[in-house]
């Protein structure tokens, strides 16, 4: 909690337009996760528990590519995987007050189409697909250090930050195109939970670091190829190093790790745990009134289990 929260009549209502509109931007694009069914625990989400001022609104678009060893499921049992694959996400975001403290709710549809090759029990697959993939909601509450503010305590934050602790619960619907009899789908065919802990710590005026430990949770899908599967939680961290460079134009050093999801279909359990490691890095920019845009890059470098893919990020983003 900061101990100074000016009134709104502190800023000249010649600025205050200006301010909400830049200060808004710092915090919009980071909630803007490549929420897509292939991350799972891959994602780089930097300054995704940073706050904004009440009743926040956005409208996202963004475009991922992604080529290399990239499944929807990166559990699923094909081997020497060499995918290129396109995605577009529609995703809708507001900010509010939750017992006094800031919230944010975000919801995200993708569409995905692409070419997926690989080797299923040692036989040769190619997969064409398109169509809509998991709808995701991801609901973020601030435990420590942002309570429900207006534009004028967020530019009070901003000037003076101080530690942010946050939760937030990530759910994944079985909403996606799927077919029972193919080994390579868009949609999972099941419900998956990821619930999380994040920290940012101003360690400098203009320097964040912060981390976030997580772990998803897999519902059976129970439509397997005729069999039922399972897998096993994935634990998940990530670390970002972030510069605030001005009012909303900032980038980051991304980083995570994640570990688990052993999968059984049937009786038959497969030598597919994942112990994987991505580093990344993103820019946020505004430029103009309402939009702005967020780019960033990742790619493997730890991969025992899938994971050995590249991916880029373009998103657009209009706020009212």
């Amino acid at each position: 909690m900061y101990g100074y929260r000016p009134l709104e009549s502190d800023i000249s209502s010649v600025f205050r337009p200006v301010i909400i509109r830049r200060i808004v931007f710092a915090f919009l694009f980071t909630m803007i996760v490549p929420m897509f069914g292939t991350v799972l625990a891959q994602e780089l989400a930097p300054r995704a528990y940073w706050p904004a001022p009440n009743g926040t609104n956005a409208l996202i678009v963004t475009y991922q590519k992604t080529t290399g060893d990239i499944v929807t499921d990166p559990s699923l049992p094909v081997t020497g995987v060499d995918s290129d694959i396109d995605y577009l996400q529609l995703s809708y975001l507001r900010t509010f007050s939750l017992a006094g403290r800031t919230a944010t709710m975000q919801l995200s549809a993708p569409y995905s189409q692409g070419r997926t090759e690989g080797l299923v029990d040692g036989e040769f697959r190619r997969r064409d697909t398109s169509g809509l993939g998991d709808t995701r909601l991801r609901l973020a509450y601030n435990i420590k250090g942002a309570p429900s503010m207006d534009a004028a305590g967020f530019q009070a934050l901003r000037d003076a930050p101080q530690t942010i602790v946050g939760a937030s619960v990530l759910i994944q619907a079985p909403t996606g195109d799927y077919e029972a009899d193919k080994v390579i789908n868009i949609g999972t065919n099941r419900w998956s939970v990821k619930p999380a802990i994040g920290v940012i710590w101003p360690f400098r005026p203009t320097w964040l670091l912060e981390f976030e430990f997580g772990a998803w949770f897999f519902g059976d899908n129970d439509d397997f190829l005729g069999e039922r599967r399972k897998q096993d939680p994935i634990l998940s961290t990530e670390f970002h190093l972030i510069k605030r460079i001005r009012s909303g134009f900032w980038a980051s050093l991304d980083a995570n790790f994640y570990v688990g999801g052993r999968t059984s279909a049937g009786d038959s359990e497969q030598a597919n745990l994942q112990r994987n490691s991505r580093v990344g890095a993103t820019v946020v920019f505004p430029f103009r009134r309402g939009h702005a845009i967020r780019s960033s890059v990742s790619t493997g470098v730890v991969t025992e289990s899938g994971g050995d893919f590249n991916m880029f990020t373009l998103s657009y983003l209009y706020i009212w």
